[in-house]
């Protein structure tokens, strides 16, 4: 299989992918074309069909895995497919764990160092509070290891959510250590906590898009009631530490601009929100400079980080 990863400008390639998105745009001069998101586990690939009424192009919908007969050419320093011919594959023709971008580092040793620093946290109730999500809970621990941490931004593959939410903890835990006024098991419960409202925010891979939750409340919103949820189980859960960890969710944006329904108050909820975006933005580049391949040039303007990029140059 040419996986997405490996296609370089000029090849002529026919293989199967998973159509992540389709739609109908329009020309400038106002003739219509498709303008499709190609999926393997590599990443994903803008794709095109100029000609929608030609004989090579069958019928097909977002989520089906597609044979494609495609160009791949550049587009303001990004592969692009402008595809000739393209169908739905059928069953038999390919394998679905090919087509599920997931991480690249250790599943089970991500979760298992998460759930050190779940067993490090000394405050009683926060510690019974993650135990019995992290440690306790089958159902949520399967959940939290397989899905991903946005739609398209940055984590978005299979262990997206716990790779991100593990890198938040360990900027975190250095806060804490390099601050000593930081209340650390506050602080630490709240990184493992800050994005839980993601499993409900956005469906599960592949189609990984936004539920009706997602696009009502959003992660925050659902991710506290998740928590409050689970607090009223705690006998005798201190209410000052309860609103103190939630204001720490409700404001790890950092700004309301950015979706948070308040800004930092705390300590431990602005060191929360500096590692959070640390970690987002970190990745966005990451993820920004690995399509561009083996390009060394400028890359054009990321709308996300609002600057041009580029690579930096090798010793």
């Amino acid at each position: 299989m040419r996986y997405i990863d490996g296609l370089r400008e000029g090849m002529r390639i026919t293989e199967i992918y998973l159509c992540k998105s389709k739609q109908i745009a329009q020309t400038k001069a106002g003739k219509d074309y498709g303008n499709l998101v190609l999926q393997d586990k590599t990443g994903t690939i803008d794709s095109k069909i100029w000609e929608l009424n030609s004989p090579g192009v069958g019928t097909f919908e977002a989520l089906d895995y597609v044979y494609v007969d495609a160009e791949v050419t550049m587009f303001q320093g990004n592969h692009q497919l402008n595809i000739r011919r393209i169908r739905k594959a059928d069953e038999g023709e390919y394998l679905p764990a090919d087509y599920l971008p997931v991480s690249t580092k250790d599943i089970d040793l991500m979760y298992g160092e998460l759930t050190e620093y779940v067993r490090s946290v000394k405050n009683p109730y926060l510690n019974r509070l993650a135990a019995s999500y992290f440690l306790e809970d089958a159902q949520f621990a399967k959940e939290f290891q397989f899905h991903s941490a946005a739609k398209s931004i940055h984590h978005g593959f299979v262990g997206g959510l716990l790779e991100h939410t593990l890198s938040v903890v360990k900027l975190c835990d250095y806060f804490a250590k390099h601050y000593s006024n930081i209340n650390r098991d506050l602080l630490l419960t709240a990184a493992m906590f800050h994005d839980i409202g993601k499993l409900k925010e956005l469906s599960v891979l592949p189609e990984n898009d936004y539920t009706d939750s997602g696009q009502l409340l959003g992660h925050i919103v659902i991710g506290v009631g998740m928590l409050t949820e689970r607090i009223r189980n705690i006998p005798k859960f201190p209410e000052k530490l309860e609103r103190e960890l939630i204001h720490c969710i409700l404001s790890h944006h950092g700004e309301l601009e950015y979706g948070s329904p308040k800004k930092p108050a705390l300590l431990e909820a602005l060191a929360l929100s500096f590692a959070d975006n640390t970690d987002a933005k970190m990745e966005t580049m990451i993820e920004a400079l690995q399509k561009s391949g083996e390009n060394q040039g400028w890359l054009g303007y990321n709308r996300l980080l609002e600057t041009n990029i580029r690579k930096s140059t090798e010793s």
